[in-house]
């Protein structure tokens, strides 16, 4: 039996790039300055915002999946865009205290890719009648 060997010069498909990982290997964190909003003592009917500030604050880009809100009065306002470790973001909350009275407590769930992939933020209003 005879074994030939050749390489071909010339034609080489050698690729000396190096590969950048981007910040996909490691795991995010998500870390809220506050989880908890009171809008304190509101009139019926009157509309309320407010903002959660968080950071990532792992070796990895953070992405919510998704921010749901406990019912229909609640409306939540989140960017989509990875964050990546070291980079901030904010959910804006709005609640509409239209046909409410009384103490309100509304939770949040945000869904993310985080390391604790599920985080409540709550927020509490005593809603007056008019």
């Amino acid at each position: 039996m005879t074994l030939f060997l050749t390489q071909c010069r010339g034609n080489s498909s050698v690729n000396n790039t190096k590969y950048v990982l981007s910040d996909t290997i490691g795991t995010p964190v998500i870390t809220f300055v506050n989880v908890t909003h009171d809008f304190g003592t509101i009139d019926e009917g009157e509309k309320v915002a407010c903002v959660f500030k968080f950071s990532n604050t792992g070796d990895a880009d953070l992405v919510l999946t998704s921010v749901l809100t406990s019912c229909g009065c609640t409306v939540s306002k989140f960017s989509k865009k990875p964050i990546p470790p070291g980079g901030s973001g904010t959910i804006e909350i709005t609640y509409d205290s239209t046909d409410r009275n009384g103490m309100q407590t509304k939770t949040i769930t945000v869904q993310s890719n985080a390391k604790k992939k599920i985080m409540i933020l709550r927020i509490t209003a005593e809603v007056t009648g008019n």
